[in-house]
């Protein structure tokens, strides 16, 4: 071909390539080649070694008081379905020390005493694992309202559960160390890409009086949304067969929709979610065995999943007052929020259903999306993979704001308005509004002649907080909350984490998470690629909630339990920019590591008692079927069956179970097709006489025309007794069999 008709046909193309793109800004579609059977794959970022591993958490199902509504009446009775620890690993291919652990558990937050046993333990695996530690494990929880307590660091959040509970603590530790190691072995190099999706219907503001406190020019950014709607899901690839091998996601809801008097441990809405992901990939050719998904927590502080509002339930018929959540009698005991389902009246397991479903649904579809050829995610680029941490003091903290004001935070308090609680459970602590009394527990009977009044500087540091609880200058008998506090980011290519030790609100999230792609995209962090930036928590140690100076000065609950004062959020973004330059590529080191925090681990005070021994009924042993299930249930209908029991505090059985279903299969033999993971199998222990050593355990499978098959079953309990003399003793118990139709 002449140069001359080269030029001519090159100038042709050119010209109808401008033509189209023009057509294209006008608004009218370019038809695709029509015979393109395969479409364009999507492009893949850059390689990473990427791990994911799972392991169960589940501390004592009964007799310790659930961590989250601090509800002192709130003490577990059983298990709905079991919580986890999910490990997210991500690491660069050639430098090994460069990587980082994120991890998701199915709790009410990370703690420090839960991060120093989880430091502690993965550093005992051996060498292997030297490259995980302070700076790079990031330890968060999903929030949950409905999983057993008394593993804090601190005395504040000890009271309810009366004191410390090393088994609890124990179970949790191992479970996390477990699911690191999992990740561990299971790295390799990979590629991730992400993608964000709306999802609607799944949560309110539960604080609207005090969102509205921000600027109106602020507000009318987010339009209509006084929450965030974007769910955010991170995609781990396998590079060596294409599998996909895990997810993670961030959507702000409080993990509030099992109720406060809901008294049977579950992971909530998040943990749900989680189960219900993991179980639709079970099979599936693109995903791999073992694969993770977890559903983490973001600027949760003034959301609800309860998303039909707050209402007296004191026979008005009346919402709740707008600006201070309480009923005609002035007071907030009788505002409750209600979720989509809250006529059922089951204690908010159809509610906490409806809303899993929903964040799980629209993950789903975006990770379907991400992982069909003609994806629109976006890949992961930049080989760099950084972290910080490092401990800082808010104690009179003193630091400018972008305007050259100098201001300060100040030492841990809780203002009046954080012991009325919320409208998804209120009167938090055993108080009621403005009633700084001492609540009817035999742990406060020890403490609360310790409070100490605030001083001057503490109230004028405050601000418009009236201080109901000084908890930052109480250490006796030791540290009742944290002044020293966790600030760590984490960073893969151009994709930033913050890890926020509190709960931020909505726009006090979106503020932190703003600055922190602005300051990345002044220091050219991530390169080319514009920064993209989620916030994870609450993590590492739970420093309460996190609230914009605005919503400070309103003192609802949330700016009431902000706990450093009106700057506590200018103070975390300050904090965290200045650390950015610790994710650049060229960065080899880290901040000063700052001060410990204290090890209240040892010393913290416990009232629970232990198991003393178990006991049968005469004519009974253990395990033996005490009321034995009908001949034939229709699918939909509840089969139970209750059993002599024993405590199952003598043994948590991690990674086992307490209760099954088996199947008939048709050569005689049974399969098991669910047992303690599973949401539809509940399982209820109950004290029936506390001075001979008696209980009963009913287990209930919920079952469902549309996920159950018709054939034979029974149902099988696994306990374990403890003597009053001798060992503990494992033991069975199995129901008669019984059809479904």
């Amino acid at each position: 071909m002449a140069p001359s008709s080269h030029s001519s046909i090159m100038s042709t193309l050119t010209f109808l390539l401008f033509a189209l793109l023009a057509l294209a800004q006008l608004g009218f579609a370019i038809p695709g080649p029509q015979s393109q059977s395969k479409p364009r794959a999507a492009a893949a970022g850059d390689r990473y070694l990427l791990g994911v591993g799972k392991a169960d958490i589940t501390g004592p199902v009964v007799e310790i008081n659930f961590a989250g509504y601090a509800n002192s009446e709130q003490v577990g009775s059983g298990l709905r379905q079991r919580i986890y620890s999910r490990a997210f690993i991500v690491g660069e291919v050639n430098n090994p020390a460069n990587r980082f652990v994120y991890l998701i558990l199915d709790i009410q937050s990370g703690d420090t005493a839960v991060r120093r046993g989880i430091l502690e333990g993965v550093a005992a695996l051996g060498s292997a694992y030297s490259v995980y530690g302070r700076s790079n494990i990031a330890v968060t929880g999903t929030h949950s309202h409905s999983g057993p307590g008394a593993w804090f660091n601190y005395l504040l959040p000890q009271i309810t559960s009366l004191g410390f509970d090393k088994q609890a603590y124990k179970a949790i530790v191992d479970g996390a160390v477990l699911s690191i190691k999992r990740a561990h072995e299971s790295l390799q190099e990979g590629t991730l890409d992400f993608g964000t999706t709306r999802v609607d219907d799944a949560n309110i503001n539960r604080s609207l009086y005090a969102y509205l406190a921000n600027p109106e020019s602020e507000r009318a950014q987010y339009g209509d949304d006084s929450v965030d709607k974007t769910l955010t899901l991170l995609r781990f690839k396998r590079a060596s067969d294409g599998k996909n091998i895990g997810v993670i996601t961030w959507f702000p809801v409080h993990p509030t929709s099992m109720l406060g008097n809901n008294t049977h441990v579950t992971g909530d809405n998040k943990g749900l979610a989680a189960y219900l992901f993991e179980k639709s990939v079970k099979g599936d050719s693109l995903a791999a065995d073992g694969f993770v998904a977890g559903f983490s927590q973001a600027n949760v502080g003034d959301t609800s999943p309860n998303i039909l509002g707050s209402w007296c339930d004191d026979g008005s018929g009346q919402q709740c007052d707008f600006k201070t959540s309480t009923c005609s009698d002035g007071k907030s005991q009788y505002c409750h929020s209600r979720g989509p389902f809250f006529y059922k009246l089951d204690l908010g397991v159809s509610s906490c259903y409806d809303i899993a479903s929903k964040q799980y649904s629209g993950a789903k579809s975006l990770y379907n999306q991400l992982t069909s050829s003609t994806s629109s995610g976006t890949p992961v680029v930049g080989p760099t993979v950084r972290t910080f941490h490092y401990y800082h003091d808010m104690r009179y903290y003193t630091f400018p704001l972008s305007n050259g004001t100098q201001v300060q935070t100040c030492p841990a308090a809780l203002g009046h308005s954080f012991a009325a609680g919320t409208s998804d459970w209120p009167g938090a602590f055993d108080f009621t509004q403005g009633d700084s009394g001492a609540p009817n527990n035999p742990f406060w009977s020890v403490v609360g002649g310790l409070l100490k009044v605030p001083s001057p500087a503490q109230k004028a540091c405050q601000g418009a907080k009236p201080i109901l609880l000084n908890v930052g200058e109480m250490e006796t008998p030791y540290a009742w909350s944290p002044n020293i506090v966790d600030v760590q980011s984490l960073r893969v290519g151009q994709f930033l984490i913050i890890v926020s030790p509190g709960e931020a609100s909505t726009m006090a999230g979106r503020r932190w998470r703003n600055a922190v792609k602005a300051a990345a995209s002044d220091l050219s962090l991530t390169g080319g690629a514009e920064p993209f930036v989620v916030l994870g928590g609450p993590a590492n140690s739970y420093t309460h909630y996190i609230t914009t100076p605005e919503e400070y000065g309103i003192q609802r609950y949330e700016g009431a339990s902000t706990m450093y004062g009106p700057y506590t959020l200018p103070a975390y973004i300050n904090l965290t920019v200045q650390a950015l330059p610790y994710l650049s590529p060229s960065s080899s080191g880290s901040p000063p590591a700052g001060p410990n925090p204290p090890d209240n681990r040892e010393k913290s005070l416990s009232f629970i008692t232990g198991v003393v021994f178990d006991a049968a009924p005469i004519g009974q042993s253990f395990g033996s079927v005490t009321k034995q299930p009908a001949s034939s249930y229709a699918r939909g209908a509840v089969v139970n069956a209750t059993f002599t029991g024993a405590n199952p505090r003598n043994n948590l059985r991690l990674e086992g179970t307490y209760a099954a279903v088996e199947k008939q299969e048709s050569g005689g033999q049974w399969t098991r097709v669910l047992s303690d993971d599973d949401w539809r199998l509940v399982y209820t222990w109950t004290r029936t006489n506390g001075l001979l050593g008696y209980s009963s355990v009913t287990i209930s499978w919920e079952t469902s025309a549309a996920e159950d098959v018709a054939g034979t079953y029974r149902i099988k309990y696994y306990g374990d007794s403890k003597p009053l003399i001798g060992s503990i003793k494992a033991f069975e118990g199995t129901s008669n069999s019984f059809t479904l139709v």
